[in-house]
C-alpha cells in the first residue's frame, strides 16, 4: 500500500515526542527540587519554632520519663531547660557531680526524644511582619513553586489526553520509521502504521504543543529569577495560596493534622468517601473547607457552626457548585438584608453559578426569572413570605445564614422559613453564633434539620458539655474553631489603651455620673465638642499615624453614631465614608471595596452593629474600639472582619479606655464574662445566658461609679 508519511516525517514525530518528555522530566525535576527546598525551609522554620519551646520547657521534664534524676543537680550546674541541656555535650553534663557518662547519655536521649516530639508538632505561622530569614527562605521558594503550577497544569493535562494514546501510536509507527521496516511489514501492519502516524501528527501539531511548551519554557526563564521583595509582595496580595500549597507539601506543618477535623470515626469515613466534582468553583479550597463541604454533602441536613472567618459562604458555594454538576438547578440562600449584596457578589466571584437577587420592589419578578431559568436565588429573611412554591417543587439545597435568627419558632420569619425548609432536599443552616444562645434554643434548630437527633439529645441537654453529647449531635452539628484548623493565621495582638481624662471631659463626665446617665457615660471622652480635648481622641490619632508608617489600615469602631461622625470628620481624608445604620447593605459593600484600594493609613470608621458582622475586611489589619461593647461576641465579631483566613499581617486590636471611669468597671465584668463564654464555646456548647450586661448589672456598676467618684471629689 501507498505510505501518506514519509519516514523523515515518522522520526520528526518521534523527535517532537522526545523533546517534549524530556521538558517534562526537566519540568518534574525543577517541582522535585523546589518541593525539597520547602520541605528543607519548613523544617528550619520548625526547628527554630520548637527551640523556643524547649527554651520554655523546665529540666524537670526528664522525672516524668525517667526517675530518678539529679534535676536538682542539673539546675547548680545551670542547666534549668531542655534546650540548656541539648546544647550541652554528653561530657559536660557527666561531669556533674553525680551524674555518670551512662546517666548522661540517658538524659541527652531523652532531651532529644521531648526535642523530636516538639519538633514534629511544631506549625509554621507565616506574617509579613516577621521577615526573618527563615520565614524570606520558605515564602521564596513557596513563591518560586508557584510559578511552576501553569506549567505543571498545561503538563498534567496534556499527559491526561493524550499520553495512552501516543504510547500506543509511537508503537504501531515503528513500521514506517524506515524503508527497510516498511518493506517488510504485513499489509494490516502497514495500515495500522499509516493510522498510527495520522494519530502523531495531529497529537503533536503545534495547536497541541505550543501552549505547553510555551508554558514549560516560561517557567524555565523566570524560575530562577525570584527577589524575597517580589514573594513577599505576592504573599501580601494573595496569602491564602501559599498556605495552600504549603498544606499541600507539609501537611504536618499547618492544621491540626486531624484527618477527621474532630469526627467520630465511622461518620468521618462516610464524609471521606464523597468525590467531590468542583468545576466551576473558581477559588481554592482548604483542606479543612473541603472536609466540610464533604460534610454538607455526606449529612444532607446540617448545621455548620464555624468560627467567624473560617469561609462558612465558601464552603456553601462550593457544595452548590457540587450539587449543580450533579444535575441540580434551583438552590435559595435566605441571609440577613445587611449581607445580602456580599452573598451574590461572593456567588458571583467564587463561582459560575448564575444569582439572582430576590429583594426588593421587583422581588416578584426576580423570583418568577429564578423559577424560570435556575440558578442561586439570594433572599432575606423578611422576603421568605413572598416564596409560593409550587408543592411538588423541590430545592436542591436551601442555606439559611445567620441561622439563629429563625431560633424563635412563633416568629414569623421562621415560619416562613421553616415552609421553605419543607421543599428541600439538603439544609445548610450556618452560623458563627449559634453557640450564644442557650441549648434548648440550639436544640430548636436541630429539630428543623432532624428531628431524630433533636429528640436523641433532648435527655442529654443538661451534659452538653460531655464527649456523648458531642457525638450524638454530630450528624448534624459541626463546629471547628481558628485555632484548631488556622494554626498559620497570623498572631492577633490585643491591648488595653488606658487614657487619663483631661480637664474638660473630666467635667463632662462627672455630670452624666451624677445624673446616672449610663449611655452617655459611656461616651465618655468622645462627648466633648471638640476631639483636641479627649483624650481617646488623641490616642487614635496615634494610632493611626503608627499604622501609617507601618502600611496598615485601620477599622474603627463604636456603637455611637455621634462618635463615628466625630472621628470620621477628625481624620478628614483620611477616613472613609462611615458605615451606620443608615448606609445600605450595596453601599456598605461599595465602600469596603473602595477602603481595600485605599492606601496606607485610611481609616473605615462603622457602627459596630452595622459595620461588625457580615462583611469580610482582611485590607485592615489594626482595630481600635472606642468604648467597651456590652457583650463579648460583639467584639468578637467585629474584631473577625479582619482577622480570618486571607489576613496576612498580624492584626492588633486596640481598646482606647479611660481610667477611673466605667470603662474600667466594664472591662472587669467583660473579663469575667469573656471567660464564661470562651470555656461554654470551647466544649460546643450553648451558654446559660447571653453574656450581655443586664440592667441590674448596669444600675450596680453606675451607682458604685457615683461613690467612686463622689469619694474623689471629696479628696480633692
Amino acid at each position: 500500500m501507498a505510505r501518506s508519511y514519509s519516514s523523515s516525517e515518522v522520526r520528526s514525530f518521534r523527535r517532537k515526542y522526545q523533546e517534549l518528555y524530556a521538558k517534562f522530566r526537566q519540568l518534574d525535576g525543577l517541582v522535585q527540587r523546589s518541593r525539597s527546598e520547602i520541605q528543607s525551609a519548613a523544617s528550619k522554620i520548625a526547628a527554630s519554632g520548637s527551640a523556643k519551646l524547649l527554651a520554655t520547657i523546665p529540666a524537670d521534664e526528664l522525672t516524668r520519663h525517667k526517675k530518678g534524676v539529679r534535676v536538682k543537680s542539673l539546675h547548680d550546674a545551670g542547666f534549668h531547660t531542655i534546650l540548656d541541656i541539648l546544647n550541652a555535650s554528653p561530657f559536660q553534663i557527666s561531669a556533674i557531680n553525680g551524674i555518670s557518662p551512662e546517666g548522661a547519655r540517658e538524659i541527652k536521649t531523652i532531651a532529644a526524644q521531648i526535642a523530636d516530639t516538639a519538633q514534629k508538632g511544631a506549625k509554621i505561622r507565616l506574617s509579613a511582619d516577621e521577615k526573618t530569614p527563615a520565614s524570606t527562605a520558605l515564602v521564596t521558594e513557596l513563591c518560586k513553586y508557584k510559578k511552576l503550577m501553569p506549567a505543571v497544569n498545561a503538563a498534567a493535562q496534556f499527559r491526561q489526553y493524550y499520553d495512552s494514546a501516543l504510547t500506543r501510536a509511537l508503537e504501531a509507527s515503528k513500521p514506517a520509521s524506515g524503508g527497510i521496516r516498511w518493506m517488510f511489514a504485513s499489509a494490516a501492519k502497514k495500515a495500522d502504521a499509516d493510522a498510527a502516524c495520522a494519530e502523531l501528527s495531529q497529537i503533536l501539531s503545534d495547536a497541541n504543543l505550543q501552549p505547553v511548551n510555551e508554558a514549560i519554557d516560561g517557567v524555565m526563564r523566570r524560575f530562577g529569577y525570584t527577589s524575597a521583595n517580589e514573594a513577599w509582595a505576592d504573599f501580601l496580595n494573595d496569602s491564602i495560596s501559599y498556605v495552600k500549597l504549603l498544606e499541600t507539601i507539609q501537611p504536618d506543618r499547618v492544621g491540626t493534622g486531624d484527618g477527621m477535623y474532630g469526627l467520630p470515626e465511622d461518620l468521618a469515613e462516610s464524609v471521606a468517601a464523597v468525590d467531590l466534582d468542583l468545576t466551576g468553583l473558581k477559588c481554592s479550597l482548604r483542606r479543612y473547607q473541603e472536609w466540610g463541604v464533604k460534610y454538607t454533602v455526606a449529612q444532607g441536613r446540617i448545621l455548620l457552626g464555624d468560627e467567624m472567618g473560617l469561609g462558612k459562604t465558601v464552603q456553601a458555594i462550593a457544595a452548590m457548585v457540587h450539587l449543580r454538576n450533579q444535575g441540580a438547578n434551583h438552590f435559595v440562600v435566605v441571609c440577613p438584608a445587611s449581607v445580602l449584596t456580599n452573598w451574590c457578589r461572593e456567588i458571583a466571584k467564587h463561582s459560575d453559578l448564575d444569582v439572582i437577587k430576590v429583594h426588593g420592589s421587583n422581588k416578584e419578578a426576580a423570583l418568577m426569572q429564578w423559577k424560570t431559568q435556575g440558578g442561586v436565588a439570594v433572599t432575606t429573611f423578611e422576603t421568605t413570605a413572598a416564596f409560593t412554591l409550587g408543592e411538588r417543587f423541590r430545592l436542591p439545597m436551601l442555606t439559611v445564614d445567620e441561622a439563629h435568627y429563625i431560633k424563635n419558632p412563633s416568629a414569623q420569619r421562621t415560619v416562613n422559613v421553616k415552609r421553605l425548609c419543607e421543599h428541600a432536599d439538603r439544609l445548610l443552616f450556618m452560623t458563627g453564633t449559634a453557640l450564644e444562645n442557650r441549648v434548648e434554643e440550639m436544640a430548636t434548630l436541630i429539630n428543623i434539620l432532624n428531628p431524630a437527633v433533636a429528640n436523641k439529645i433532648k435527655p442529654m441537654l443538661s451534659l452538653s458539655s460531655a464527649p456523648q453529647f458531642r457525638e450524638a449531635v454530630a450528624p448534624v452539628y459541626y463546629r471547628r474553631k481558628r485555632e484548631d484548623v488556622l494554626t498559620e493565621l497570623p498572631e492577633l495582638i490585643e491591648s488595653c489603651e488606658w487614657c487619663d481624662l483631661l480637664p474638660k471631659e473630666k467635667t463632662i463626665y462627672r455630670e452624666a455620673i451624677e445624673e446616672q446617665n449610663f449611655m452617655a457615660a459611656r461616651r465618655v471622652s468622645w462627648n466633648v465638642d471638640d476631639p483636641a480635648d479627649s483624650s481617646k481622641a488623641r490616642r487614635l490619632c496615634e494610632i493611626v499615624e503608627d499604622a501609617k508608617a507601618q502600611d496598615r489600615k485601620v477599622l474603627i469602631f463604636s456603637f455611637f453614631l455621634d462618635t463615628v461622625s466625630k472621628i470620621a470628620a477628625m481624620l478628614g481624608e483620611a477616613c472613609m465614608e462611615p458605615i451606620t445604620g443608615s448606609v445600605s447593605p450595596a453601599r456598605r459593600q461599595e465602600i469596603i471595596d473602595e477602603f481595600a484600594q485605599a492606601p496606607a493609613g485610611s481609616a473605615l470608621a462603622a457602627q459596630i452593629q452595622s459595620g461588625g458582622t457580615g462583611l469580610n475586611i482582611q485590607s485592615a489589619s489594626v482595630v481600635i474600639m472606642c468604648e467597651p461593647q456590652l457583650k463579648p461576641s460583639i467584639e468578637n465579631q467585629a474584631i473577625s472582619r479582619a482577622y480570618r483566613m486571607g489576613q496576612a499581617r498580624s492584626v492588633l486590636v486596640y481598646r482606647l479606655l479611660c481610667d477611673d471611669t466605667i470603662d474600667e468597671r466594664i472591662m472587669e465584668i467583660l473579663k469575667k464574662k469573656q471567660k464564661e463564654f470562651d470555656a461554654f464555646a470551647d466544649e460546643s456548647k450553648a451558654a446559660e445566658d447571653t453574656f450581655e450586661l443586664d440592667k441590674a448589672t448596669i444600675s450596680d456598676i453606675m451607682r458604685a461609679e457615683k461613690q467612686a467618684q463622689q469619694a474623689s471629689s471629696a479628696a480633692e
